[in-house]
């Protein structure tokens, strides 16, 4: 893997220059070979950022101007900018916010690495009009399910809102190994924070010998679900961090957030959406 980081101040003020020759060129000094088409993509992924003024943004436009003072940054790591996934679905668009299907694999959010394998990079550009993309919440990268993009301020404080307060219903299905019989309310808490699941049966399969739940919870934790369930021997199937599953393991982690219900914060209308889980045991 061709793994490099590059943090180019610019001083020369002599001759203007453009943000894709001066990366090029500092390619070039540094042995790095690449070709300025390539960097375009690197810049097109989202790896590529300028500091202004004490703000670092990603930084997208190849002719962009450089002035002294200012810093470009390139963080090439090829695995992240060769990632696939497979593409997400949308559910419906509200115009302020979106609801996407989000498949297991694909990112909630990027990094200082690259962000077009994310949702919110993708449904910034797969709608019409394009619009910008915000999360107000995150989904595993190996969960998949329901997930909600904004695309104004309004939405992004409105849903940022309700999320925080507890006012969205967020329901999930997992398949766990044996007979999950006994309805379950796990409240241990998670990095020294309140944490609330509850999980019950839904079908239970005898030739397989696995249980689909459904799960419901009352905060937002990370990995709360998957923890909670492995904490009680529970772990969820495919779960490679918390399970016994391994790289090998024929199917991804059989998590779904299939069902989100709340007022929207734009119109106050009630709102509920509803998928199918791609689960064994859907």
């Amino acid at each position: 893997m061709n793994t490099f980081e590059l943090h180019l101040p610019v001083i020369n003020s002599d001759n203007p220059i453009n943000a894709i020759d001066f990366l090029h060129q500092a390619c070039v000094t540094a042995g790095h070979d690449l070709s300025k088409k390539i960097l375009k993509q690197v810049m097109q992924k989202g790896a590529v950022w300028l500091t202004v003024d004490g703000k670092t943004q990603r930084l997208r436009r190849a002719k962009k101007v450089l002035a002294v003072g200012q810093q470009l940054h390139c963080y090439y790591n090829e695995d992240a900018l060769n990632d696939e996934f497979e593409q997400p679905q949308l559910v419906k668009d509200c115009g302020d916010y979106s609801l996407w299907y989000k498949p297991s694999g694909m990112m909630s959010q990027g990094s200082k690495w690259g962000d077009h394998s994310t949702i919110a990079r993708f449904a910034q550009l797969a709608l019409t009009p394009e619009r910008p993309a915000f999360l107000v919440h995150r989904l595993d990268r190996a969960t998949q399910g329901l997930i909600i993009i904004a695309h104004s301020k309004t939405a992004v404080r409105g849903l940022t809102d309700l999320f925080e307060h507890r006012n969205i219903t967020k329901k999930y299905q997992a398949v766990v190994g044996g007979h999950f019989s006994k309805p379950q309310e796990y409240t241990a808490d998670i990095e020294e924070r309140s944490a609330y699941t509850k999980v019950s049966l839904i079908n239970y399969c005898n030739e397989s010998e696995r249980s689909l739940v459904d799960v419901e919870i009352g905060s937002g934790r990370k990995h709360q679900i998957r923890r909670h369930l492995s904490d009680d021997n529970w772990p969820i199937l495919g779960d490679r961090l918390y399970g016994d599953a391994v790289k090998t393991t024929e199917y991804d982690l059989q998590l779904c957030a299939y069902f989100l219900a709340f007022n929207c914060p734009i119109s106050g209308v009630k709102q509920e959406f509803v998928i199918t889980p791609k689960l064994l045991l859907s």
